[in-house]
C-alpha cells in the first residue's frame, strides 16, 4: 500500500499540473478546425475561469498544495484560449454587456439569466467581467490582508471550490436538452474521468492538512456528475442532436 501512495504522491501532482493540456486541448483544436463551437457549453471555459481565479487568491491565506496553485495558474491560461475559440466560433447569440439593464429588470434578459450572464453578445463583455473579477479580488486581499483562520479566506475558497465542482452541470444539461452528446470530444471526458481518480487518490493519499477537506468534498461531487456524463456518452453518442433532426424531418 506504502508504493501506491508513494507513486501516486509522485505521479498526480504532474498529472494535476498538465490536466489543463490534456484535458482541454484536443477540444479547442476540434472546435478550431470544425469552425463551430455549437454542443460545446460555453460555460465550461466561464466555470474554470471563475474557480481557478477564486483558487489563486485563495492559496495566500490556505498555503494548500502547490501543485494545486500551479495547475490553477496554467488552468487560466488554457481558459483563456478555450474560451476566445469558442466565441470565435459559436453559432449566432444575442446578448448584452455585462451588468447592463440593472435599472430595468434583474432578470429580464434575452438568454433567462440574470443580466444575462455569460450569454453576452460582444467578446469584450467576457474580458471585462474577468477583469472585473481580478482586480476586485486584488482589491479586497489589499484591504483585508487575509490569513488561513480569517472568514474571508473559508468563504472564497469554498466559493471557489463549488463552482469549478459544478463544472459538468452545464454540459450534462446540454447533452440531455440535445439528446446527444455532438461537440462535446470524448477525450475530455475520458480525461475528466481519468482525473477524478488521480485526485481523488491524490488527495485521500496526502498527509493530513496538505489537501484540505473542501478539495475533497467538491471532488467526490464533481466526479459523480463527471460519471454521469460518462453515462450519457454511452446513451447518446455523437449522433445528431434533437434540433439537426426537426431540422431533417422538417
Amino acid at each position: 500500500m506504502s508504493i501506491i501512495s508513494t507513486l501516486i504522491g509522485v505521479f498526480a501532482p504532474i498529472f494535476l499540473i498538465l490536466s489543463p493540456f490534456t484535458s482541454y486541448t484536443d477540444q479547442i483544436l476540434s472546435i478550431h478546425r470544425t469552425r463551430t463551437s455549437a454542443g460545446f457549453a460555453l460555460d465550461i471555459p466561464g466555470i474554470m475561469l471563475t474557480a481557478s481565479i477564486l483558487k489563486i487568491f485563495y492559496w495566500p491565506g490556505a498555503r494548500y498544495d502547490m501543485s494545486l496553485l500551479v495547475q490553477a495558474f496554467i488552468m487560466v491560461g488554457v481558459q483563456i484560449t478555450l474560451l476566445k475559440v469558442a466565441l470565435d466560433n459559436r453559432p449566432a447569440w444575442r446578448g448584452e454587456r455585462p451588468f447592463t439593464g440593472m435599472e430595468t429588470s434583474f432578470v429580464e434578459t434575452g438568454s433567462g439569466r440574470p443580466l444575462d450572464f455569460w450569454r453576452w453578445k460582444q467578446q469584450r463583455s467576457y474580458w471585462e467581467y474577468l477583469l472585473y473579477l481580478t482586480f476586485g479580488l486584488l482589491a479586497l486581499h489589499g484591504l483585508l490582508r487575509p490569513d488561513g483562520s480569517s472568514l474571508y479566506t473559508r468563504l472564497i475558497g469554498g466559493i471557489g471550490l463549488t463552482i469549478e465542482a459544478t463544472l459538468p452541470l452545464p454540459q450534462l444539461y446540454a447533452n440531455y436538452r440535445a439528446q446527444s452528446c455532438k461537440g462535446f470530444r470524448v477525450s475530455v471526458l475520458a480525461n475528466w474521468l481519468f482525473g477524478d481518480m488521480m485526485k481523488m487518490g491524490y488527495f485521500f493519499a496526502s498527509e493530513p492538512g496538505r489537501v484540505p477537506w473542501a478539495f475533497k468534498l467538491c471532488g467526490m461531487f464533481q466526479a459523480g456528475c463527471d460519471a454521469g456524463l460518462g453515462i450519457q456518452y454511452w446513451m447518446y453518442g455523437e449522433g445528431e442532436t434533437l434540433g439537426d433532426a426537426d431540422t431533417r424531418l422538417s
